[in-house]
């Protein structure tokens, strides 16, 4: 082939890429791994080429089995990419050339690398998000069987970082269960949006040629071909909603770190973690440091950020395909590699945590968390406004509190100053582990829903 390692645009332009332009403007450090969703809907784009008559069988089966030997050479690490053919397209359109000579140059009719590269990117954004799932599944069998080993461990139910009301250590773990649950919708809800094939939409008009854009969706994977073609090579939503599915995912786990980062502290001591899931000091000699869940909190910056430039990058571009959007790949990949991650540290993180159940079972009792529990009774058993009940409860806290005791350490004679038609029944009220196990509305953190919600979870994952 004739100056094989010029552009394949050369032949419009009367000097050579600039030096410095040629190094920002190739992408192929960064897009080189797409390789196997380019080669994949080259192969099919050339099948149905072929199937249309548009090119000869026999250059086809040359297009197919060449990329076929070049995947093989990328796969064994034998391909070299170069940066002076900018990207992964044109890499192995070049590589091609080489391999099977003049019948290469057919593989690229009916398309652009507009359409070709949305293509990629949509079949790769696919792939990642089928691994983000079943990594986030991970996460959450994980929190299951922590929960499940916990059902019965009371802890203090946390607001403004006060104790408030006890609850069920498996409940608050549970709590991150939903929250994984909304993110892997996040995710199925962008794999639905974005299945569509742009594949066929050309530079951004279309082609004359006769294709068959609904065979090449199929074969690709997709339900459908896109509907609009300056839309198809146009639209990066796919890409967006991956990096905020990514965000929010992120920021969930960021979360729960801080959670076991304050739990773990000496001022709670709550919870403790395996050795694997710590690191010591270079100076103190006694320090064991949660530094796995401080890297969980601090990668949700890297995907906000990501977000973040993806958005800027799109917010100002009139509608078809510009440059800016060569470095929607770089984001994505980078959003993908910092949340999988995170993930995979997230779920042997909570693999490592040991419930401190006797300093959670303390804690519970402190604060005097079953206030609420006394006013309810009083509603219930003596028919009296819950406002009327909270005013005597508060009392018998102000009343505690002076006299440096634990609700559940008052004498039936000392909470009946505060309320006289009392028997001794009402002193079950101050009882944490009672006071947990009470609530059995719907979503409440009795061990009884618990146990039945945990049920439930284990068969929806």
């Amino acid at each position: 082939m004739k100056n094989k390692n010029k552009t394949v645009w050369s032949n419009r332009f009367k000097s050579k890429t600039s030096q410095s332009f040629q190094k920002i403007g190739s992408s192929i450090h960064i897009d080189k791994r797409l390789y196997e969703q380019d080669i994949a809907a080259s192969i099919v784009h050339t099948q149905m080429l072929s199937k249309q008559k548009i090119i000869k069988s026999e250059d086809a089966n040359k297009i197919i089995n060449g990329l076929k030997k070049i995947k093989a050479q990328i796969d064994k690490g034998n391909f070299e990419f170069k940066e002076k053919f900018e990207d992964i397209h044109l890499n192995i359109e070049k590589a091609l050339f080489d391999i099977i000579g003049p019948s290469a140059g057919y593989m690229h009719t009916a398309r652009s690398r507009n359409d070709q590269v949305v293509t990629d990117f949509k079949l790769w954004i696919k792939d990642a998000s089928k691994e983000i799932l079943k990594d986030i599944s991970l996460v959450m069998k994980n929190l299951l069987k922590k929960a499940e080993k916990n059902t019965d461990t009371v802890m203090p139910g946390l607001t403004h970082l006060k104790n408030a009301q006890p609850i069920s250590f498996a409940h608050y773990l549970l709590s991150y269960f939903e929250m994984l649950k909304r993110d892997k919708k996040r995710f199925e809800n962008n794999l639905n949006l974005l299945d569509e094939c742009p594949l066929g939409s050309a530079a951004l008009s279309g082609t004359s040629y006769k294709i068959d854009r609904t065979y090449t969706a199929k074969k690709l994977g997709f339900k459908k071909p896109t509907d609009n073609s300056i839309d198809s090579v146009s639209d990066r939503d796919f890409a967006i909603d991956f990096l905020y599915a990514s965000a929010v995912c992120a920021m969930h786990l960021s979360r729960l770190a801080e959670d076991f980062i304050i739990y773990n502290s000496d001022a709670f001591k709550l919870i403790s973690f395996k050795d694997s899931m710590l690191t010591g000091s270079s100076i103190m000699p006694q320090k064991k440091n949660p530094d796995p869940a401080e890297l969980i909190r601090g990668k949700v910056g890297i995907n906000y950020g990501k977000l973040n430039a993806m958005l800027t990058i799109m917010k100002g571009l009139p509608m078809s395909y510009f440059k800016d959007m060569q470095d929607d790949k770089e984001l994505v990949f980078s959003g993908f590699d910092t949340l999988k991650d995170t993930l995979t540290i997230s779920a042997e993180l909570i693999n490592s945590v040991y419930a401190n159940k006797s300093n959670m079972l303390f804690m519970a009792n402190q604060g005097h968390t079953t206030a609420t529990d006394f006013a309810d009774y009083l509603v219930k058993n003596k028919n009296i406004s819950f406002r009327e009940s909270y005013a005597i409860s508060a009392k018998l806290v102000n009343f505690a509190e002076k006299n440096k005791k634990l609700l559940s350490e008052l004498s039936l004679e000392e909470v009946k100053k505060f309320y006289k038609d009392l028997d001794k029944s009402v002193l079950k009220v101050f009882d944490v582990k009672n006071s947990m196990n009470m609530k059995k509305s719907h979503g409440g953190t009795s061990m009884i829903n618990v146990k039945s919600m945990i049920k439930k979870y284990k068969k929806e994952i």
